[in-house]
């Protein structure tokens, strides 16, 4: 297939400062444009001409263009977006899984940088920035008023060199500084270790260009060390996506040859089609990184574990898997991404790239996650307790003009708007109330204290597993009618 178009698969969670994930596949650009409207393009241009010679200061011409294309792009969805300059050389360095930068995945709140989430074994990770967290000030500059790229742009530099975060915690009412090391970030999107005899558990945190390779040779050090394994947890809460070939490669490793992990279907030829359990569809140079797993990763029983931070690519495995039953899925109603996006980089200017929602995805039963996501078979809390941050994150429904099941751009649920809040509320109370104690955190992934971890080793074992008594399924936007 021709190279002109990469379709890409793009949490909505936000950008990364440093490292930014994709999924991709080859399509073909339509050979004839439509007409242009010419009215329209005029309105454009007159308005681009009175502004240029009315506005109370001389404007760049070019700035205005660019934030003309800019505005254009991001007012269809939240995952639509207009690259150029550095923004195009973070995009495309981030599917290596190498940057050099702090480490945190963010967003725009009011004008401030969010913290989505620290990445696992950055600088940012270790320094104890926290998802939720605002950063008010980089370095000398207020963050209030400039564009996300002006942020991230300031977040990086040489490696070895220093950059002071001011962070507002709004859960412990506290601003400090952090003075952080910048250093270039090889990402280990997977992790893996036997928890006891005959169980293993393997996490998968984005889907890079590394991560299939990384995954097959973690698989093959979990059965040296357990020749009869008898189940295995694979962990994708909190992964937000990532490359689609890594993506079908790892449902492959699980499902029978030929198996059909997603479909994809949009407005144009290239954006229609079916992926398959196959080499021909995961392979980067031709080889088969799967090909020395030992077969029975084909036959041993797997519980997938996903939460609300579970998105694209994440759910597409887990819902290949869900669908030829070959997984019990367990722990919370995913992310609700399903929609591609297709980047274009043959533009007039150099350095530039748009991406572009082109298709919707499939689970191979034919259903469409968009802004419903994966319901697991077994809803899980985080903890004994219950899931006290569930309220506070983000989902595609969550988001303005996201894509809805007739087409149109949805607006944000009130009523979880609300419940947020709420629960923002309660946490804030909880935490004034026990100022001398240490803000409540949810245990490491992977370890002893992770509840969600031990009920899925249960269901393994055939023991009885504590199910929510209060999450229930959260039903997709109905179409709305002409």
């Amino acid at each position: 297939m021709s190279s002109k178009w990469k379709v890409a698969g793009w949490v909505a969670a936000g950008a990364v400062a440093g490292a930014l994930t994709t999924m991709q596949l080859q399509a073909t650009a339509r050979s004839a444009m439509s007409p242009l409207p010419i009215e329209d393009m005029q309105q454009l241009a007159a308005v681009f001409d009175l502004v240029k010679r009315s506005y109370v200061e001389p404007v760049d011409e070019k700035k205005l263009i660019r934030d003309a294309i800019g505005g254009m792009v991001s007012g269809l969805d939240p995952h639509s977006v207009y690259f150029e300059g550095q923004a195009f050389k973070e995009f495309h360095e981030g599917i290596s899984g190498k940057f050099t930068g702090v480490g945190i995945q963010i967003e725009m709140d009011d004008g401030l940088v969010k913290v989505v989430s620290p990445i696992e074994g950055s600088p940012a990770f270790r320094a104890g920035i926290q998802t939720g967290d605002l950063i008010t000030r980089i370095d000398d500059t207020a963050v209030k008023g400039l564009t996300m790229d002006q942020a991230i742009k300031r977040m990086r530099g040489p490696s070895n060199s220093k950059v002071m975060l001011m962070i507002f915690r709004k859960a412990e009412n506290r601003t400090f500084p952090v003075t952080i090391v910048r250093e270039e970030i090889k990402t280990k999107s997977v992790r893996s270790k036997v928890v006891e005899p005959g169980y293993a558990w393997i996490r998968v945190s984005q889907f890079q260009e590394p991560t299939l390779r990384d995954f097959a040779e973690q698989l093959k050090d979990i059965f040296k060390q357990e020749p009869g394994l008898k189940g295995l947890v694979l962990d994708l809460r909190n992964d937000p996506g990532g490359l689609l070939d890594s993506a079908v490669g790892i449902s492959a490793a699980f499902l029978p040859r030929d198996a059909v992990v997603v479909s994809t279907n949009g407005q144009i030829a290239e954006s229609r089609s079916t992926l398959k359990a196959a080499p021909a569809y995961y392979s980067r140079d031709g080889s088969d990184v799967l090909a020395g797993v030992p077969a029975l990763i084909k036959t041993v029983p797997v519980v997938v574990l996903v939460n609300e931070g579970s998105a694209s690519a994440s759910e597409i495995v887990a819902g290949a898997l869900k669908d030829h039953k070959r997984a019990v899925i367990m722990g919370s109603q995913t992310f609700g991404k399903g929609s591609v996006q297709s980047e274009m980089t043959r533009l007039p200017m150099p350095n530039t790239s748009l991406k572009i929602t082109t298709a919707r995805y499939y689970t191979p039963s034919g259903q469409s996650i968009q802004a419903k996501g994966i319901v697991p078979d077994v809803l899980v809390d985080e903890t004994a307790e219950g899931s006290p941050f569930a309220a506070l994150r983000m989902r595609e429904a969550d988001l303005d003009r996201h894509l809805t099941g007739g087409g149109e751009s949805g607006k944000k649920d009130a009523a979880r708007e609300k419940a947020r809040e709420e629960a923002l509320k309660k946490l804030e109370e909880e935490n004034g109330k026990n100022r001398d104690k240490a803000p409540a955190r949810l245990p490491e992934f992977g370890t002893a204290e992770d509840f969600q971890l031990q009920q899925a080793l249960n269901r393994l074992k055939g023991k009885p597993v504590l199910a929510s008594q209060t999450q229930s399924e959260r039903k997709a936007e109905e179409p709305k009618s002409n």
